[in-house]
């Protein structure tokens, strides 16, 4: 037997490894862009990455541990130049959810979702997540953004002791704004003028041209700098502010704290976690997380693949879907052992990435490199950036995730696509499962009705035609078996009818049964139903099924004339003795 080399064939290699696709001709300028994207992403994850881990509602040194692991599994296995993988806010409000806020609970939940989403890309079951509608996604991601910014507002304001759950913690903030801390809130809102302008300078910086003068393009690049470590530069303006008071003795900002130093041990997960009262097991902790065993995946996965194809189609280059679910599988599973939370793709990094110019995925190496140096050198500074900063810099990040511009689209392409959508955002205010799983179900009651009820063009005269402008398939038949009874066969004179099925591809016994009962109606009342326009998938299950009156024609006219007793119209019969040749030759190939 000859040896089986499709699997190992350079094609199939480099589809599993798609470093070795651009690692071959990589150049000097690839290199420099690389740094530059690298840099600048790593400038902007930093700051991020900490202020992540609040919503998570971990340490925040468990921000920076979830930061690197992605950039090195990226640059092997990432089928996009643009993405970046680590903390973001969706996925790290799902941890604040599911986690009970324990930094075990968090890792053990990225090891489980890497091992799922790793079984989804070996699978190939990438095509699941198709079934998740764009509207669901928007009432998913909009909720998030509005709990999400919320929740930041007693930060940013300087609260203390806020309850998490949403509806609460808005009680909670409104009831308790008496106590705001002036120096807390004066930083957070300047933090967020700073941030603001910042992103719009960067949105707004023209284009630099070979033919400026040198002293314009540094004042460009000083400029485009700035603004792309807006991040960066706003946190580290803050903990100078901070810091100041600190000397002084007198220290008017609620502060992170102490970062635990260097980097992360590298050990398993705890599949097990000692509390005061007593040993929690494996078993307990996996049913403590409940449903986010499913979620949580479930929306890395989107999330990530939904930046993926974005920036892709953006800029003209193609993604696998099923390898994207095993870079962030992995991800997920080796930053486990570095005692990362669950991590996905972020679109605001990404889009630093690409603005900066981006050539390959080597960009993360700089990425993470500037992560790990912080965590081994910088995290005794961490402790004087005001959580207020830290606030503005997650509202800021969460902002556009909030799409309006989508209720008002909907409204004009497809006002029912507003149903799945609404029903998403509310129920996520109340649990995350539950709207998503009712968005979904929504969604898909919303297709099996068009599916159940499709429409139907209707030709009335002396003989009724009657064309289904999608498939057919069991669900239907009744709807319109209803529909040709009632214009054919209970009107008086009684009518001839057409069944044209131009856009019927497949049909199953059900759809047989019911057209053979139809038939047979028509035949006991004496008047004829002839079929048009058949597929010839749909003519083998016809023929095969023996059709009792089954008769159809090539044409519409050829039908009709047939029908007005036309002697030079003949039908097709249920058998193939009568079928023309070519047909035949189709029925057999």
């Amino acid at each position: 037997m000859a040896p089986n080399t499709r699997c190992c064939s350079p094609a199939a290699l480099q589809r599993r490894l798609p470093i070795l696709g651009w690692l071959p001709s990589y150049s000097l300028q690839w290199l420099k862009m690389d740094f530059i994207a690298g840099l600048s992403v790593g400038l902007t994850v930093i700051p991020q990455a900490l202020a992540y881990a609040e919503v998570a509602g971990l340490p925040p040194q468990y921000g920076l541990y979830s930061a690197f692991t992605g950039c090195f599994v990226y640059l092997f296995l990432g089928t996009s130049r643009d993405v970046t993988l680590g903390p973001t806010a969706i996925m790290s409000l799902l941890v604040s959810f599911y986690t009970l806020h324990e930094p075990a609970y968090a890792v053990l939940l990225a090891f489980l979702s890497g091992c799922i989403q790793l079984a989804m890309g070996l699978l190939r079951l990438g095509f699941l997540l198709d079934f998740i509608s764009c509207p669901v996604i928007k009432g998913f991601t909009s909720a998030a953004a509005i709990t999400i910014g919320f929740g930041q507002v007693k930060n940013l304001l300087g609260l203390q002791n806020i309850p998490r759950q949403f509806f609460v913690q808005v009680y909670h903030t409104i009831l308790n704004l008496g106590e705001t801390r002036v120096g807390d809130a004066v930083l957070g809102l300047v933090c967020l003028v700073l941030l603001l302008v910042l992103k719009l300078m960067r949105d707004h910086v023209p284009p630099v041209h070979p033919e400026m003068p040198l002293g314009v393009r540094l004042s460009h690049g000083l400029v485009w700098t700035a603004t792309t470590a807006r991040n960066a530069l706003v946190v580290s303006f803050a903990a100078l502010v901070a810091y100041s008071f600190e000397v002084t003795g007198y220290q008017p900002f609620v502060l992170t704290g102490e970062t635990a130093e260097g980097l992360p041990p590298v050990r398993a997960p705890p599949f097990s976690v000692t509390t005061a009262n007593g040993t929690v097991s494996f078993a307990e902790m996996v049913q403590d997380m409940g449903a986010g065993l499913a979620v949580v995946p479930l929306m890395g996965l989107l999330e990530s693949i939904a930046v993926a194809k974005s920036f892709a189609s953006q800029n003209n280059y193609r993604i696998d879907a099923n390898q994207e679910l095993l870079a962030i599988g992995l991800t997920n599973v080796l930053g486990s052992l570095v005692s990362s939370y669950p991590v996905t793709g972020s679109f605001g990094r990404t889009a630093v990435n690409a603005q900066s110019g981006v050539c390959t995925p080597a960009g993360g190496l700089v990425t993470g490199a500037l992560v790990l140096l912080s965590l081994g050198y910088l995290t005794s500074l961490f402790y004087y950036i005001p959580k207020s900063a830290l606030a503005a810099v997650i509202i800021m990040a969460v902002v556009p995730l909030f799409d309006i511009q989508i209720f008002r689209t909907l409204w004009r392409v497809k006002r029912l696509d507003l149903l799945p959508l609404c029903v998403t955002l509310l129920l996520c205010f109340w649990e995350i499962q539950y709207g998503i799983l009712a968005g979904v179900l929504v969604s898909l009651l919303l297709l099996l009705h068009s599916v159940a009820r499709p429409k139907t063009q209707v030709s009335e005269g002396p003989v009724v035609v009657l064309q289904p402008a999608s498939g057919l398939h069991f669900p239907a038949i009744e709807a319109l078996r209803d529909a040709l009874l009632n214009r054919a066969l209970e009107v008086s004179p009684q009518r001839c009818a057409i069944l044209e099925c131009t856009h019927i591809c497949s049909v199953d016994y059900t759809v047989v049964l019911g057209l053979s009962e139809l038939l047979e109606d028509f035949h006991k009342r004496g008047v004829a139903l002839v079929f048009v326009g058949l597929q010839v998938p749909v003519l083998r299950t016809l023929l095969a099924a023996d059709l009792k009156g089954f008769q159809y024609f090539s044409t519409l006219d050829e039908a009709d004339k047939y029908l007005r007793q036309d002697p030079g119209a003949q039908p097709y019969h249920a058998c193939e003795d009568s079928v023309p040749e070519h047909r035949i030759a189709l029925l057999k190939a």
